[in-house]
């Protein structure tokens, strides 16, 4: 059979045209798919002031971010609370947790907003696990002693909070930092997840390797079942601000864009 060759070349160059139209359209989804929000929630003996140079990171890079003021109340309230400020997102969104606050994100991170998840030096148990008893698998770390409580309300002493919390610190921006923490209630240290947020959305972990606060070898246990892409840093429980740049760019990544 003859073969118009004009035709065929004609049928080859709108054949390119259209794979490379496809491929421009496919790219242009891939960009418009980037997340632009971040959500970031503080742990114990802290406020949401703790993320403020990660904050300036994130904007310098384009991004939509908001700090949430955690109650410390229960578990349940501190959820809602994050809960509340997920629903405000305009589209996919990175939640970010430090400390306790990875409690938070494991159970909110089930929002259908969270496109992907980041624990900064955090707890990250599975849905009804004990975390108590998990962390006493592992070696008390030093700032547990630290704790005082007036009643049901604790916080971490400044002896404590200088040498086990922030130790990498300089003291007189760490006694600052003391003075802003938020106490907390008794009763928050008893909640329980109800599922596990990480089993099905992207996660993404920093260890703190010369961490007091949570013993860095069970950070990286939670970070290798999650499966998560796991960066290690070194510095105190409060790398989120002695390595800032860091944790920005762990961040960074989650939401799809180069750090």
């Amino acid at each position: 059979m003859a073969i118009d060759r004009r035709s065929f070349t004609a049928t080859l160059a709108a054949g390119a045209a259209a794979s490379l139209m496809s491929g421009r359209s496919l790219q242009a989804q891939a960009v418009s798919s980037t997340i632009r929000n971040v959500v970031l929630v503080h742990g114990l003996f802290a406020d949401g002031s703790c993320w403020i140079d990660v904050i300036g990171q994130l904007q310098a890079a384009g991004l939509n971010v908001t700090s949430v003021q955690n109650p410390l109340t229960t578990l349940a309230e501190s959820v809602a609370t994050t809960e509340r400020v997920l629903v405000r997102q305009d589209g996919p969104t990175v939640l970010v947790g430090h400390s306790f606050s990875g409690m938070i994100v494991t159970q909110a991170g089930m929002h259908p907003n969270v496109s992907a998840l980041v624990y900064v030096a955090a707890r990250a148990p599975d849905a009804g696990e004990d975390y108590t008893a998990l962390a006493k698998t592992f070696p008390t770390p030093p700032a547990t002693a630290g704790i005082l409580f007036d009643g049901d309300e604790g916080r971490l002493s400044e002896e404590a909070f200088l040498r086990d919390f922030a130790g990498d610190i300089p003291a007189a921006k760490a006694r600052i930092l003391h003075a802003v923490q938020q106490p907390f209630n008794r009763a928050l240290l008893a909640g329980k997840t109800t599922q596990a947020a990480w089993r099905s959305k992207p996660s993404f972990y920093a260890v703190s390797t010369e961490d007091r606060t949570i013993d860095p070898d069970l950070q990286r246990f939670m970070a290798k079942r999650m499966g998560a892409k796991t960066i290690e840093v070194k510095g105190s429980h409060l790398a989120l601000i002695s390595h800032f740049t860091e944790i920005s760019d762990l961040i960074l990544t989650a939401t799809g864009r180069q750090a």
